[in-house]
């Protein structure tokens, strides 16, 4: 069988009702959700409930969503894991590699869902292949380290007479440099890497990136961008600097362009391997997907007030444009 026909198997299997699932177990099933960096009221979390409500389960009736988040102190994370392993939670979801590890060292036993992974799991170590990945983790990736390249592609494309690239990165975002360069040196663009830790640091990156002369911004992905997403968009256009992010929402917030995929649209998709593991799938044997549908977003209102005019080939192209 392969892999389309395992994911064909599973999507066509009957909904059981969620009670049913509480039923076999004897009390409400616990999923819990382990983020770094946003609060536990964030967005995010009603997206993972969004999702689960699609199959049938409701935070607070047949289901209970416990949150945690060290709002930003990773050395908290471990700790975290812990808590939510003596819960016990039948399920636990992390977001990056951060809180992948922690769950993984805090236990063997119970499944975890990752989501949004941002390397190849396989060559991290993280499962043994796609199709059977073996131990306790499923889940699905997006490789943004291979999609970074073409966000500066897309970067010249909208704005073709720029020259230097800043690039702001974290220890998240360090593992994108490499394709960068490659992707820089195709593009005949001089990048400026910008090194920064905290929150902090982010109002100095753009000063940096004006005294280096840079002409626009690519971030690599950061989960510290997503949280200061208006913050950072707001001394963006102080500098008065086009950015570009691997984010929908980030470009929402009023940064230009993005190229990625969707932060809510993966917290959603987890409940689809929640309800699986619930109803007695094996992690072991749940294959891991990965991220195919990308979107382009252009922030129209930003553009008008760096005052720079977008090329008809971005706008044409573009999944959202925001006016």
């Amino acid at each position: 069988m392969n892999r389309r026909s395992v994911l064909v198997l599973f999507a066509s299997a009957p909904l059981w009702p969620a009670r049913v699932v509480a039923q076999q177990s004897g009390r409400v099933p616990i999923v819990g959700l382990l983020i770094t960096h946003p609060p536990a009221n964030d967005p995010v979390s009603d997206s993972l409930r969004r999702g689960l409500k699609q199959y049938g389960y409701e935070d607070g009736r047949n289901i209970r969503v416990e949150v945690r988040t060290p709002l930003g102190r990773l050395d908290r994370v471990p700790d975290l894991a812990q808590e939510l392993v003596r819960l016990p939670a039948d399920v636990i979801v992390v977001v990056n590699e951060v809180a992948l590890r922690a769950v993984q060292q805090a236990t063997s036993a119970i499944p975890i869902v990752m989501i949004g992974w941002t390397g190849d799991p396989v060559a991290l170590g993280v499962i043994e292949s796609y199709r059977r990945p073996g131990g306790n983790v499923t889940g699905f990736f997006s490789m943004p380290s291979e999609l970074v390249g073409k966000r500066l592609e897309i970067l010249k494309e909208a704005l073709p007479r720029v020259a230097r690239v800043a690039v702001f990165w974290d220890t998240f975002g360090q593992p994108q440099l490499d394709a960068l360069d490659r992707a820089a040196k195709a593009l005949n663009l001089r990048l400026e890497p910008i090194e920064f830790r905290r929150a902090d640091d982010l109002p100095g990156l753009f000063v940096t990136a004006r005294r280096k002369k840079a002409g626009a911004v690519l971030m690599t992905w950061s989960p510290i961008f997503y949280v200061h997403r208006e913050k950072v968009a707001q001394w963006a256009l102080d500098a008065g600097l086009p950015t570009v992010t691997d984010s929908d929402i980030i470009v929402e917030a009023g940064c230009l362009l993005s190229y990625g995929f969707s932060v809510l649209d993966n917290f959603e998709r987890a409940g689809y391997f929640v309800d699986r593991i619930l109803r007695g799938a094996k992690p072991a044997e749940l294959p891991v997907e990965q991220i195919s549908q990308l979107k382009l977003a252009v922030n129209l209102k930003t553009a008008k007030v760096l005052g720079i005019t977008l090329p008809e080939s971005i706008l044409l192209r573009a999944d959202e444009v925001i006016q």
